[in-house]
């Protein structure tokens, strides 16, 4: 019996463009795991290097990202900023980051000092983050940025005690009037203020963008095999 496939435009442009999406987006999620495998090779050669004593010398964020650092200086308590949007095992809360004056300069250091639990009954009520005063070291891991949201709208000016969804050091450069080095420290060490330093590390999720991209080709597989089928259905109808 002839085999007989009855073609028809409207299936054929429909099933091409779920193809074209379904390729697309997994080879964006195939990228991106790509670009986490990166990372955390670069992360693995970066902690074993020597601990990087800072100290206020001119460096770049690239040059710094993922090294172990320690700064020394005083925090500028009222220029605190508070990240939104960040949970922790299943909690709502903040990114507190504070600027450091780095010891003997006129430099600071943007401070990821840890997380804190938000309260869910006043979404403006700040948490207490108990700051420590006076000269202390801090210890943690240079980042370019604390990482970002996908963000809808635009945040209100920065400004002291601001909730932010987002924040890049520049931006707070120019909100502080502070010269500020162009990286953040995620603080590692405790200096007895409560908050949680438990930082989620940059190149997890390779596992969950591989299994997206295998959804992504599967679909666009799926929409090929049912032009296919249901062609075939019709030839014999």
């Amino acid at each position: 019996m002839p085999i007989k496939f009855r073609f028809g435009w409207i299936p054929f442009i429909g099933t091409m463009v779920a193809v074209a999406i379904g390729i697309s987006l997994g080879q964006w999620q195939m990228r991106r795991a790509a670009e986490k495998e990166a990372i955390e090779q670069r992360l693995n050669a970066r902690e074993a290097a020597p601990q990087v004593l800072f100290s206020g010398e001119q460096c770049s964020a690239d040059e710094m990202e993922y090294r172990r650092v320690v700064v020394r200086g005083e925090f500028v308590p009222e220029w605190t900023v508070y990240l939104d949007n960040r949970p922790h095992n299943g909690a709502a809360g903040f990114y507190v980051m504070t600027p450091l004056k780095v010891v003997g300069t006129n430099l600071h250091v943007l401070v990821a000092r840890g997380w804190a639990k938000r309260d869910m009954r006043d979404r403006a009520k700040l948490p207490p983050t108990p700051m420590p005063t006076g000269i202390i070291e801090i210890q943690g891991v240079a980042r370019n940025n604390p990482g970002r949201l996908l963000q809808l709208g635009s945040d209100e000016p920065l400004h002291q005690n601001a909730i932010l969804q987002n924040l890049d050091v520049q931006t707070f450069a120019q909100h502080s009037h502070l010269t500020v080095a162009p990286f953040i420290v995620e603080q590692s060490n405790n200096t007895k203020d409560g908050l949680v330093r438990d930082w989620p590390r940059p190149s997890s999720g390779v596992d969950k963008h591989r299994g997206y991209a295998f959804q992504w080709y599967a679909l666009a597989a799926t929409a090929f095999v049912f032009f296919l089928v249901t062609g075939l259905r019709r030839g014999r109808a």
